[in-house]
């Protein structure tokens, strides 16, 4: 058997070592060296232009060049120089926030955020709209007022470097009804309604909408730990879990866009005579924000708690604990088999709940795992993920990011489709 793996809380900080952006020295590639560029400056900080060329493996003059036009367009700034080597003073390059911004939307089952990015990914406002369901006609309001709200707050010149707006939202927003307490009449409008196509027409801006689940699984890519691991099942939990899978740096949708669907993983055998001949509960059903929510509902308690650091006190804590030793073991099963068919470096798990409840979830996790045999099979490393409940909002306003100004602009852009 093989040894237990650990978890890991914060950032490693050689998270950056991985995604080493390379050039070209060949004609024809200035835009994508650019790219590389910027892609090398965003991964590894700011740096002197002869750090960038050895890094990217472009010349001297080439890398000077390609500063000069990026200064040029606003898209870089210059630091101090640093002196105290021998020869000229050394001047470090860095990302100039300014040079471009984005708008994430995440629209979730229980609430609605809206970012504004800037070109360092760094969040410059961010709009919160809490509802008990989620109506397409109260949505494409809130959505409408907070593009208002972030043309009033960039002004004409930065608007003019405004990219687009990612959405984030889950693919069946009407389904589940019952569990949510959607009336049907606003179940339906979610059966007729084009949200990208509505939001596209309140702004000139470039609209994509992605998953939020994948979204969230982008946020970790760029901006945690998918800097350092390169393949990983990733884990968000919210009012329902869901997931992503990144093989090989990029994340994977499948043909259908169903790769990583980690919330519909059954959770037993699928027999006739078991279980009174029903199918076998999901995912889901058992490691969903929702199950802790009607848990504390049933108890009379504040079902918000779920979210914030109520969650592991009295008198919330007894059954957060019993939804914590459910939802490890599902999530735990969950691990086991997707290691058995996929060859992981490490498992990634987030959600939007307390950092508290995070480290808990985690613990419980690794030792669920524990007690699976892993022979002839590697357990991957669980990690906590790094950005949180912003996962789903920032990663949808990376994409409109990504495509401008990313070299591999098949990095995830493919999985909105």
């Amino acid at each position: 058997m093989n040894p237990p793996a650990k978890h890991l809380h914060a950032a490693d900080p050689n998270d950056r070592v991985r995604l080493q952006p390379r050039g070209s020295s060949q004609g024809g590639l200035r835009q994508y060296n650019e790219r590389v560029v910027l892609q090398a400056i965003r991964l590894h900080g700011a740096m002197p232009g002869a750090d960038i060329a050895r890094l990217t493996h472009l010349t001297a003059q080439t890398i000077s060049l390609i500063t000069k036009r990026l200064l040029d367009d606003g898209l870089l700034l210059k630091g101090e120089p640093v002196r105290g080597k021998v020869g000229q003073p050394s001047v470090p390059l860095s990302l100039n926030p300014d040079g471009a911004f984005a708008i994430g939307i995440k629209v979730g089952r229980r609430s609605l955020d809206t970012l504004l990015v800037d070109f360092t990914g760094q969040p410059r406002q961010r709009w919160q709209f809490d509802y008990a369901y989620a109506d397409p006609d109260d949505i494409v309001a809130e959505i409408a007022q907070r593009l208002k709200d972030v043309r009033r707050k960039l002004g004409p010149a930065q608007r003019e470097r405004m990219q687009g707006v990612g959405i984030a939202a889950p693919l069946a927003m009407g389904g589940w009804q019952q569990l949510l307490g959607f009336p049907p009449e606003v179940a339906e409008k979610w059966q007729r309604i084009d949200l990208a196509a509505e939001v596209s027409r309140l702004t000139d801006w470039p609209v994509e909408l992605i998953k939020d689940t994948a979204a969230a699984c982008v946020a970790e890519l760029v901006a945690g730990r998918g800097r350092s691991v390169k393949s990983f099942l990733y884990f968000f939990v919210d009012t329902f879990i869901g997931g992503g899978l990144v093989l090989d740096s990029h994340l994977r949708g499948g043909v259908t866009g169903n790769a990583g669907a980690v919330g519909s993983l059954p959770l037993w055998l699928a027999r006739a005579e078991g279980h009174g001949g029903k199918p076998p509960a999901q995912l889901l059903s058992v490691a969903s924000l929702v199950s802790l929510e009607r848990a504390y509902a049933a108890a009379g308690l504040d079902a918000t708690a779920v979210s914030d650091p109520r969650a592991l006190q009295s008198p919330w804590l007894p059954h957060t604990k019993a939804w914590l030793a459910d939802a490890s073991a599902a999530i735990a099963q969950a691990i086991n088999s997707a290691a058995c068919l996929l060859d992981l470096e490490g498992v990634i798990l987030d959600g939007s709940f307390s950092r508290e409840l995070l480290t808990a979830l985690l613990a419980e996790t690794l030792g669920a795992l524990a007690r699976y045999n892993w022979e002839g099979v590697a357990q991957p490393l669980l990690m906590a993920g790094t950005i949180g409940s912003d996962a789903r909002a920032l990663g949808g306003a990376l994409l409109p990011l990504y495509a401008n100004f990313a070299p591999d602009r098949d990095l995830f852009l493919k999985v909105g489709a």
